[in-house]
């Protein structure tokens, strides 16, 4: 009986235990509500930014203002507790601007990134590509190509301050560029693709064989609102303010709307087109180094941004084709300098006629 008895006791246990193990596994397919008035806009504005990391240039300009939540557990309960991030966005025709801004207690460690602040852009590619699982294809380490994880391309910057002077412009360079990948040896502001979390890769570079032709088309700068200095830093300076320090970070980057890319890995953008979108952000919670995954991000799912026509530029050509009071007055004044001229002239040329006087009124 008490045999009996034991075995019974294990089986509920057991039973339990599975049920518990059940319950921490992913059940059905990725949902997502997404907030339909969540859009980022990069209205036309030619001439405006400087590309320092300084936010000087964009304190007229809308952004939308995003909570961060972990990217693989979106879960209020976890929110990031330094603040808010806002992203904007911005265009002049060639060029596509971006300015992250994220609140947070100034964080640095020369030459460890994982205790720095770090952020990322991800665009959508592939018309399959999800924001799920980087892109989405299902294929593994050892079997994702261009042609079984075709459709699933999503481009990606990132960009780890670790090495990076605040200020000084990172990314593209000739260095990099003359071999042929996206990479940044200098503040690793990279140019990525992937296809999923296992198979990523810095443009240019793939999982059999590399491409000479792949480039860095980014370029960026970061700084922070505590800095007092703001003629520039150099390396010697680090770590260029005090941990701990109230305030924001600032992210600034921009890329050519297109790229001379033809190995879809990058992501091409059209003036009154729309993309889609997501930006993560990385920081050392109570000074611990963070890790690949545990990252936070603006929403659940893509996020729209639309790249504005330009309506700007026809309201910036009005004055120009405008007739100011100062070239209306030369004009009249010009007409009637022409209307005295002839008067005049008429005046000299005329035939004289004398008037005629009958011999016996002599």
């Amino acid at each position: 009986m008490l045999r009996v008895v034991l075995v019974l006791v294990l089986l509920v246990f057991c039973v339990l235990l599975i049920r518990q193990a059940n319950s921490h596994e992913e059940s059905g397919e990725w949902s997502c509500e997404l907030d339909s008035e969540i859009r980022v806009q990069a209205e036309y504005g030619p001439g405006l930014i400087t590309l320092d990391g300084h936010a000087d240039d964009w304190k007229d300009m809308d952004g939308f203002e995003f909570s961060l939540l972990p990217a693989l557990d979106p879960d209020a309960e976890n929110e990031y507790r330094g603040g808010k991030m806002t992203v904007k966005a911005l265009h002049d025709g060639r060029d596509v601007f971006f300015m992250v801004q994220v609140d947070g207690d100034y964080a640095y460690s020369k030459g460890d990134n994982n205790k720095c602040p770090s952020v990322a852009l991800m665009f959508q590619i592939g018309e399959d590509a999800t924001y799920h699982s980087m892109g989405g294809c299902k294929e593994g380490f050892d079997s994702c190509t261009n042609k079984t994880c075709k459709g699933h391309e999503v481009d990606i910057l990132h960009f780890s301050i670790g090495n990076a002077i605040p200020g000084r412009l990172y990314g593209g360079n000739p260095i990099d560029n003359r071999v042929g990948n996206g990479g940044d040896r200098f503040g690793h502001l990279v140019d990525l693709y992937a296809w999923n979390p296992h198979c990523r890769y810095l443009d240019g570079i793939g999982s059999s064989a590399n491409d000479s032709s792949g480039q860095n088309d980014w370029k960026g700068a970061w700084w922070h609102s505590s800095f007092n200095v703001h003629s520039g830093f150099v390396e010697e300076d680090s770590p260029y303010a005090s941990d701990g320090q109230k305030g924001t970070f600032y992210f600034e980057f921009s890329r050519p709307l297109r790229t001379m890319d033809r190995l879809q890995q990058d992501v091409q953008f059209t003036i009154g087109g729309s993309s889609k979108m997501s930006v993560a952000f990385w920081y050392p919670v109570d000074g611990k180094p963070w890790h690949g995954s545990g990252h936070y991000s603006v929403s659940c799912d893509w996020v729209p941004l639309d790249i504005s026509l330009g309506s700007s530029v026809l309201t910036m050509a009005r004055p120009r084709s405008s007739v100011s009071a100062a070239s209306v007055f030369a004009l009249l004044l010009s007409v009637i300098s022409l209307c005295a001229s002839v008067f005049i002239g008429y005046w000299v040329v005329k035939p004289q006629t004398v008037q005629f006087t009958p011999m016996e009124n002599l």
